[in-house]
């Protein structure tokens, strides 16, 4: 063979600077390229082999690696399939055959031209030139199994590539040799070396060794990947001391999904739901714990998309063979690949979570005190999957005082019950001892207790489960005379009062309400302040004041019992007794809503002068 040199084309130049200088986010990524592309050479031959035993490797396949700190040379050698001369010239020396011109004609001038060559240019499987960002020359010996020849390619990344016989003694395989550029010679140091194997080439399934100068060998990856494992092969202890290395967690998983798919999207997942919380869970900079693999060659661990932001405590390995190995993995997070596994894992956790609810509810009520707040946020985030999401979540029931599912509270409504009440606090004492109750607790009637800030958007944006409204009861009209123990004549009674009492409180009080009604659903306390028409309750007021400090609330409307000792001895009381007797119950009923008093001075004034005359 008659030694040649070709020159890059004037396109192949400029595409080739562009992967030098501008394509990859990390240096480091070069190893991984380069161990990659030696790993599924091996492969090929194993594969080849099967039809034409004669190519198949008679020791066993491996990588080997040797760093010359002095020299500044990394070589990597793999006992794969090999290149002949025409496919180094192919391979190699090809990085785009069409389209090259017209794409950078179109990038040219663009603000985003980086990211439109990180697009186009991850089609052609231009892994191999990442070389050129540590090296000033790469050089590659390659003799093809079943060949005698060895050939040797060589470039400096800029001109072109030169091919010519080698004299070099090689067995079948390929050993690329980098000459590091100044600027690259941390790569020369073989701690930094075997670093990037663990981080990224751990699980490769073929041996990475490296050389040490006084001739030693030291296998660096693991070469193994427990998630390519069948389920039934992994015992309960193994995948817990996996969880715990790997992730630095320190509980025992609450769930461990560990699923293989095959068909259209080809992927195995081994996910781990943790018992405990994580102490960064609601930081807004918290990136996912999803480690994303290529056919087993680590890609990254931060990657957005692989699954949902509600899921993110979610732990664990997604290994697929549906998406590219090459430049394009920077990107990957936009893939529409990624997108529909995505959909995939979130299915597979709500169904887990689902049946880890029906088989030990006890359990699940620890697990949700810890997570429950992360899983609600999918019920106005995620439009696609609310109604699964629904069917996990617990809420506190007035009723059973415990944690229900919404399936449990509808399966216990009450005849002629349509919908789903629900009453939104700071806190689970203050909702119990809220007046709002008190007309279904006399009827039986369950409420669930929300006091959780995100209750209040996802009940309003969700609207109902199962086709039942959710209906706050401190914001929404409603009419429960007809459920429970009904006597008619109270619904009679209680508008005759109405004309009584409600002028007299309505004058006291003034622009401070909207209106004054009797109600029927008070027991107990005097009053209560209801939203009125499109209006906010206080405890929504409250969380949208704490996001905007200018924001400000409706006036309310004041609901009257009729029945309390209190109201009836209104009209009886002087005027001045009167306006402060109706200024105290409605700050009462403000405080009871957990706010401050409005007027905190002429509070305690009103207050002395009831105790007063009342006395």
């Amino acid at each position: 063979m008659s030694n040649y040199t070709q020159t890059f084309e004037a396109d192949t130049g400029k595409i080739l600077n562009i992967v030098i200088n501008s394509l990859y986010s990390e240096r480091d990524i070069f190893l991984r390229e380069l161990l990659s592309n030696a790993s599924d050479a091996i492969q090929k031959r194993k594969f080849l082999g099967q039809t034409d035993p004669s190519i198949l490797n008679i020791e066993a396949d491996s990588i080997e690696i040797i760093v010359n700190k002095k020299k500044k040379i990394i070589e990597i050698t793999d006992t794969g399939i090999g290149l002949n001369e025409a496919e180094l010239a192919e391979t190699l020396g090809t990085i785009a055959k069409s389209g090259t011109s017209a794409f950078l004609k179109e990038m040219e001038g663009e603000e985003n031209s980086k990211d439109a060559a990180k697009t186009l240019i991850g089609q052609f499987g231009v892994g191999f030139y990442s070389a050129f960002m540590v090296a000033d020359k790469v050089e590659v010996v390659s003799r093809k199994a079943g060949d005698t020849q060895c050939n040797s390619w060589e470039s400096d990344g800029q001109s072109g590539f030169s091919i010519s016989t080698s004299e070099e003694e090689q067995a079948a395989g390929t050993k690329i040799r980098l000459s590091l550029k100044k600027d690259a010679k941390e790569f020369a140091d073989p701690d930094k070396i075997k670093g990037l194997i663990k981080k990224y080439s751990d699980h490769i399934s073929f041996p990475i060794n490296i050389k040490e100068a006084d001739g030693e060998i030291e296998q660096v990856n693991s070469a193994t990947a427990i998630w390519t494992k069948a389920a039934s092969e992994i015992s309960k202890e193994e995948y817990k001391e996996f969880y715990n290395s790997t992730f630095g967690a320190f509980d025992e998983p609450f769930a461990t999904l560990h699923n293989k798919s095959e068909g259209t999207l080809e992927f195995t997942n081994l996910l781990f739901i943790p018992k405990t919380a994580p102490f960064d869970l609601f930081d807004p900079e918290r990136k996912t714990k999803i480690n994303l693999y290529i056919n087993r060659v680590f890609i990254s661990n931060d990657l957005e998309g692989v699954i949902p932001t509600w899921l993110r405590f979610i732990k664990g390995i997604l290994d697929t063979t549906s998406l590219d190995l090459n430049v394009s993995r920077e990107m990957v997070q936009n893939n529409p690949v990624l997108k529909k596994i995505s959909k995939s894992l979130t299915k597979r956790v709500l169904s887990e979570l689902k049946k880890r609810l029906k088989k030990d509810e006890e359990a699940y009520d620890a697990f949700w005190e810890q997570f429950g707040k992360v899983l609600k946020e999918g019920l106005y985030e995620d439009l696609e999957n609310k109604d699964k999401i629904a069917e996990i979540i617990k809420v506190h029931s007035l009723k059973e005082d415990k944690l229900i599912t919404l399936q449990s509270y509808i399966d216990s409504m009450v005849d002629g019950q349509d919908k789903i009440y629900v009453l939104t606090a700071d806190t689970l004492a203050q909702a119990q001892s809220s007046p709002h109750l008190e007309g279904f607790k006399a009827k039986g009637i369950d409420v669930l207790l929300m006091t959780d800030p995100i209750d209040a958007f996802w009940t309003s944006q969700m609207r109902s489960f199962q086709e039942k409204n959710f209906l706050s009861i401190s914001r929404e009209k409603y009419d429960i005379t007809k459920l429970g123990d009904v006597k008619d004549e109270d619904v009679e009674e209680t508008k005759n009062a109405d004309e009584t009492y409600s002028p007299i409180i309505k004058e006291c009080l003034g622009e401070m309400v909207e209106d004054v009604k009797a109600s029927n659903n008070l027991v107990d306390s005097p009053v209560r302040l209801v939203a009125g028409e499109g209006g906010l309750d206080y405890n929504l007021e409250r969380i949208l004041k704490a996001q905007n400090p200018d924001f400000e609330g409706s006036k309310k409307i004041l609901e009257i019992n009729t029945n309390h000792d209190l109201i009836k001895k209104l009209p009886a009381l002087p005027s001045e007794t009167q306006k402060s007797l109706c200024r105290v119950l409605f700050e009462q009923a403000r405080i009871l809503d957990g706010e401050m008093p409005s007027d905190s001075l002429q509070f305690s004034k009103d207050l002395i002068t009831i105790g007063l005359k009342l006395k």
